[in-house]
C-alpha cells in the first residue's frame, strides 16, 4: 500500500489561493483529491490519470488545477478564487494495482 502525506492546507480569506501537495511513498498511477466538509459526504474534487488526463467537480472547474510530478511521486492541487464553501478536509487518494490508499487529510478553511 502506498503511503500518502498531504500538506499545504491552512486558513485563507475569501478569494485567496492555496496549493496542496500529496507526496507518495512509491510510484503513482491514478491520483485524486477528495474533500469532506462537516456533516457532508466525501466528494471528488479532481482526478488525474497516469497519462495526465484530468477531470474536475463542476463546483471547482476553472478555479482548481490538479497536476503531477512523476519524478517526485507527488500530486498537487492549485486552488484559486477560494470560497467559504470550499472549506473542508482535503484528502489525497491513490489507486495503484487495484489498491486504494488515502492520506490523513489536510484542513482548508476559507474565511468570508
Amino acid at each position: 500500500q502506498v503511503q500518502l502525506v498531504e500538506s499545504g492546507g491552512g486558513l485563507v480569506q475569501n478569494g485567496g489561493s492555496l496549493r496542496l501537495s500529496c507526496a507518495a511513498s512509491g510510484d503513482i498511477n491514478r491520483m485524486a483529491w477528495y474533500r469532506q466538509a462537516p456533516g457532508k459526504e466525501r466528494e471528488l474534487v479532481a482526478a488525474i490519470t497516469s497519462g495526465g488526463s484530468t477531470n474536475y467537480a463542476d463546483s471547482v472547474k476553472g478555479r482548481f488545477t490538479i497536476s503531477r510530478d512523476n519524478a517526485r511521486n507527488t500530486v498537487y492541487l492549485q486552488m484559486n478564487s477560494l470560497k467559504p464553501e470550499d472549506t473542508a478536509v482535503y484528502y489525497c487518494q491513490s489507486i495503484r494495482r487495484g489498491i486504494t490508499s488515502w492520506g490523513q487529510g489536510t484542513q482548508v478553511t476559507v474565511s468570508s
